[in-house]
Parts: structure tokens; C-alpha cells; sequence
């Protein structure tokens, strides 16, 4: 994609602009187009894809800039050189700045940009269609050239040409191992089954279930089995992670780039003084409505979300600090809590909720340490899927978006960076579910949290989650609810199921 930038801009300084003050801004210029703009560019790169001063005037205290750019010294680094070069020299001719305004800022962008990769953003003014391209005209300050938001908006854009281009699962999905083939003894729907016999139900928020004590038998066998047969064994120590997120969390582990669609947000009350809230409690006693407007004026604006990925919190613990070579790797896991994530692709049964029970498994070291202990981690599933479970299942090697955002697409890459799925086969409807997944992340949390090794070797990170409900959906799924046909490493976890409920 071909880049140009442009902006014009005006230093307004204490007092009127003398005419020799202007021949100093005159031999800035210059100096700023022959040398300045020029540092750090290569030799062969072309003077039109440099930063350049292309026109500049004085009116009283009013000195009108002028720049244009390719990539090279683009045209708001160009800017904050010059204005950086030029305050000294004024400041000899006893003018100091006192304001600073961007009259306008454009980005000219030539190429095939879909209008779905245009962004919808306060600081767009006005974007023109071209035949080539599109050119995004900007309302900017100094305090955002600063802080390189053209530079952040071509990468938006960037990233969202490649979203778009990078298509479907399938085509970042490669198989790379398949059970053999089972006895399948269940042909319905298991959630619709949890339901007819009671041993679940709905609860009364989006996507919840309230499982009864029978399904609870089950799930606790195979949350034992995942920590008695897996974690332990392995090496993992418990930790209780915080399941209140604030922003500065998913901003250090990435996800504030595009979470929003699919988290609960946490607000907090502006006071809790119990006369600031005595008219909403009079509202709620006099019609037995909850007055949501008059308590959307009494919250804050949203400090964080519920747990989304349950590993971005563990992080701070660990922030800026160097490890010892002789702890790594570190392996933990933590099962203290729910999860809650607003399904975008809806809601079904009891293998896509909004809230749901997963254990986190988490590790990081070295680069070396970090793929074994991915790699043991394939191998203990494999046998516990193959030989304790006794499931029909697949794994396969895939590039979630994330990783395709930091230039890691396509199943075809060497790099040990990625996701495993493991996926089972549901009888009543032919589909596979992904009920389980191992990622090795290389360096995204590590890096987004400062965290060091002492050898200086490049500390990398892993996370497995295993969620409760989806290992029950494709167990109850394959197995069904005759416990004849159960596996005895399940059978001898799990007592008679026992009615405690008598609804009448």
C-alpha cells in the first residue's frame, strides 16, 4: 500500500514574528529538508518519500507550516523535528511558543482497501473514495501527533485488510492426528437430555445453566480426572487468579485490540453513601422495577470485564520482574472461578454459554522449555482422550487471529508458535466440537508484561484451557447417559445418581 501524508500546521508565539526571526525559520527549513527529515533513512530511498517543508509563511506571531511525505519522515515526525529545531533559535530572537494548531492532516492511502477496512473513528473527519485508494482527512492535536496516531491508524487499517483476506478457519486449520474410531452409544442432543431429567436447567441469566447434583457428579469426575491425570503429574502448582479485569490488563495482553463484542463489563457506584441511592431503593419498593436509567447516572463508566481469557490476570503478578533461571519453567493453573463471555455466534446448549467453568493451565520459560512443556502436555491429553475418556477425537494445528495479526498465518509455518484444537465427534448432529486447545503464545505476554529471564534468554509463554462443560458435552454427547457404557476410570469417580429434588 503506497502512502502520503500531509499536514499543515501553525506556531503561535508571544509576539509578532521580527523579519530577522524569519530568516531563522528560513535556514531551519532548509536545514530540516537537506538533513534533518533525512536522519535515519536510507541513502536509496527517493527525496519524494521523505518528510519535506514544502511551503511556510510568518503572519504577525504566526509562523504557517507545510509538510508532505511518504513513509520516510512522515509528515507529523517531520513536524515534531522541526518544531523541536526551531523553539531554540526563536527562543534567541525572545519568541517562545504559546500555542500550537493542526489545521488539518491527511493520509492518502493507494491500493485495494475495502470500504469495510475504513475506520469509524472521532478523529476522521471527512474520508474521499478514490478510484486508487481512499484519503483519510483527520482532526488531530499536537498531544496525538505525539502520541503517532496517523501511524496507528494506517496499522488499524492494515490490520483490518488482513482480517478481512484472511478468511475462515479452514483455511489456517491442518489436521495432525485422529483417534481411532469408537463405539458411539448416543444419537441426541445432551443438553436437551440434562434438561428432560432434571439434572439441569436454565438459569435465569443469558446463557447460564444451574447444574443439579447429579451432572455435578460428572463434571467434578472429569475436573478430577483433568487435575489428578494431567496437571499434578505434570508439575502444576495451584494459584487463584483475580476474575475482575481492569483495562490496563487487556491492554498489556493485547486484548483491548478487539475485545469488546463478547465481554461483561464491571462498573463501579460513583458512591456508596446510602442516602445517594435512596430514591433508586424508593423506586424499586413503590412498583417493583428496577430503575436501570436512574443507576446507569450513579456508575462510573466501565473499569474492566468480567474474566474473558483467564490468563491476561495472572500477569501482574508477575510484571517487570526478572526470573531465576533455576525456577523455570514456571507452570501453574487456576480453577477458582467463572468465566464470562458474551457469545457472538449465539448461544447452544450447554457447550456455548456465557458463563462457564474452566481450569487455566499455564506455563512460561525459556523458548526450549516452553514447546517441551507444550509438548507434554499433547502427549498427556492424547492418553487421557485415547485411554481414560475413550473418546473419538482429532487434534489440529491452527493460526487463531491474534497470531495471524503478528505475522504468524498459515498451519504451513515452522514456528512452534500456535494452537492446538482437539475436537470430538457429536453423534446426534455430525459435527465436531473443539472441546479442548494448547497454545504456545512465544512472546505476546512476556513481552506485554516486561517480563525477563535472567540468562537474557527470550522468555516465552503457554496456556491450556479446559473447560468443564465442554469435556461434559462431548463425553455425555458420545457416551450418553446408560453409565453401562461409561469408561470404569469415570464410573469409580462418580457415586449412584441420587433425585435430591422432589418438585411436586
Amino acid at each position: 500500500m503506497l502512502l502520503r501524508f500531509g499536514l499543515n500546521a501553525e506556531i503561535v508565539f508571544n509576539k509578532d514574528i521580527a523579519p530577522e526571526a524569519a530568516n531563522a525559520v528560513g535556514a531551519v527549513v532548509l536545514e530540516a529538508n537537506e538533513l534533518l527529515f533525512r536522519r535515519g533513512v536510507p541513502a536509496e530511498v527517493s527525496e519524494n518519500e521523505v518528510g519535506r517543508i514544502t511551503d511556510w509563511s510568518v503572519s504577525g506571531n504566526t509562523l504557517s507550516i507545510k509538510i508532505e511525505s511518504g513513509p520516510y519522515t512522515r509528515a507529523h515526525d517531520a513536524f515534531l523535528r522541526f518544531k523541536k529545531a526551531v523553539t531554540p533559535v526563536m527562543g534567541k530572537h525572545r519568541l517562545g511558543v504559546r500555542g500550537i494548531e493542526v489545521r488539518n492532516f491527511s493520509i492518502s492511502m493507494k491500493g485495494e482497501i475495502p470500504k469495510s477496512a475504513i475506520p469509524k473513528l472521532p478523529m476522521i473527519s471527512d474520508v474521499t473514495i478514490e478510484e486508487d485508494g481512499i484519503v483519510l482527512h483527520l482532526s488531530l492535536s499536537l498531544a496525538d501527533l505525539e502520541k503517532k496516531l496517523p501511524d496507528r491508524l494506517v496499522k488499524l487499517v492494515e490490520e483490518k485488510i488482513e482480517a478481512e483476506a484472511y478468511g475462515g478457519k479452514a483455511e489456517h486449520w491442518e489436521l495432525l492426528y485422529e483417534s481411532p474410531k469408537r463405539p458411539l452409544h448416543y444419537d441426541k442432543n445432551p443438553s436437551d437430555e440434562l434438561l428432560k431429567i432434571g439434572w439441569a436447567k436454565h438459569g435465569a441469566s443469558r446463557g447460564q445453566w444451574i447444574f443439579g447434583p447429579q451432572a455435578v457428579e460428572l463434571i467434578r469426575a472429569l475436573e478430577t480426572i483433568a487435575v489428578e491425570e494431567i496437571i499434578k503429574p505434570l508439575g502444576y502448582k495451584e494459584m487463584i487468579f483475580p476474575k475482575l479485569v481492569p483495562w490496563d490488563v487487556w491492554k498489556q495482553s493485547g486484548h483491548a485490540k478487539g475485545v469488546y463484542p463478547e465481554i461483561y463489563y464491571v462498573c463501579a457506584p460513583k458512591s456508596r453513601d446510602p442516602a445517594y441511592w435512596e430514591d433508586v431503593s424508593d423506586y424499586y419498593k413503590v412498583t417493583g422495577d428496577v430503575p436501570v436509567e436512574m443507576i446507569r447516572d450513579r456508575i462510573e463508566g466501565p473499569i474492566g470485564g468480567m474474566c474473558y481469557a483467564q490468563c491476561p490476570p495472572f500477569w501482574p503478578f508477575v510484571k517487570g520482574e526478572t526470573l531465576s533461571n533455576g525456577c523455570l519453567p514456571i507452570k501453574v493453573f487456576d480453577r477458582s472461578g467463572t468465566s464470562h463471555r458474551y457469545e457472538s455466534g449465539g448461544i447452544h446448549g450447554i457447550e456455548r454459554v456465557d458463563e462457564f467453568h474452566r481450569i487455566e493451565v499455564l506455563w512460561f520459560g525459556t523458548i526450549e522449555q516452553t514447546v517441551r512443556t507444550a509438548d507434554l502436555l499433547h502427549e498427556a491429553y492424547t492418553r487421557i482422550f485415547d485411554e481414560v475418556l475413550e473418546l473419538e477425537w482429532r487434534c489440529a494445528k491452527v493460526t487463531p487471529w491474534f497470531m495471524a495479526q503478528e505475522g504468524l498465518v498459515g498451519v504451513s509455518d515452522t514456528s512452534s508458535v500456535g494452537t492446538r484444537d482437539y475436537e470430538a465427534i457429536l453423534p446426534y448432529n455430525g459435527d465436531w466440537l473443539e472441546f479442548q486447545n494448547v497454545s504456545v503464545n512465544g512472546n505476546k505476554y512476556p513481552k506485554g508484561f516486561n517480563v525477563k529471564i535472567q540468562s537474557g534468554e527470550e522468555c516465552w509463554s503457554g496456556c491450556s484451557g479446559i473447560g468443564l462443560e465442554r469435556w461434559t458435552a462431548a463425553f455425555l454427547a458420545q457416551k450418553g447417559f446408560d453409565r453401562s457404557k461409561w469408561p470404569e476410570s469415570v464410573l469409580k469417580l462418580v457415586g449412584e445418581p441420587e433425585d435430591v429434588f422432589e418438585f411436586l
